[in-house]
């Protein structure tokens, strides 16, 4: 009596989980360091969103007072930051911690963190134009 059995054997089963953990074991480093990347970037966005504000502000005082501010620090306080401290900018789930210092015609800016996630890190400096 010969049947006609259908279905795969163990050897094709075990070939198969192979090259899958195979797969696995060349994604999963590369995936790691496309988050990595992309936390970078983000906080790298956040830094330049910051830029923008701070230029903002600028202008609001330039026209308000019809000169140039002084100070980085004259900037940060038309922005509503205070500074050298530590500022929450955003909402959840995009709430970022921010430190940004007035430092003579320029402001340092410090992304610490996003959502208390401190993988989310950058700086860059906001100069006064001249």
């Amino acid at each position: 009596m010969i049947r006609n059995q259908k279905g795969f054997t163990l050897i094709e089963v075990i070939a198969v989980l192979v090259i899958l953990g195979i797969l696995v074991a060349v994604a999963a480093p590369r995936y790691v360091a496309l988050v990595q990347e992309a936390k970078i970037a983000a906080a790298q966005a956040e830094v330049a969103e910051m830029k923008s504000t701070l230029n903002l502000a600028y202008a609001r005082l330039f026209i308000r007072n019809g000169a140039a501010p002084a100070t980085g620090v004259a900037v940060l306080e038309e922005a509503g930051f205070s500074d050298a401290a530590a500022d929450n900018v955003g909402a959840v789930p995009d709430l970022w911690n921010v430190t940004l210092t007035g430092a003579g015609t320029s402001v340092n800016i410090s992304v610490n963190s996003r959502n208390s996630d401190s993988e989310y890190t950058a700086s860059g400096t906001w100069n006064i134009p001249s």
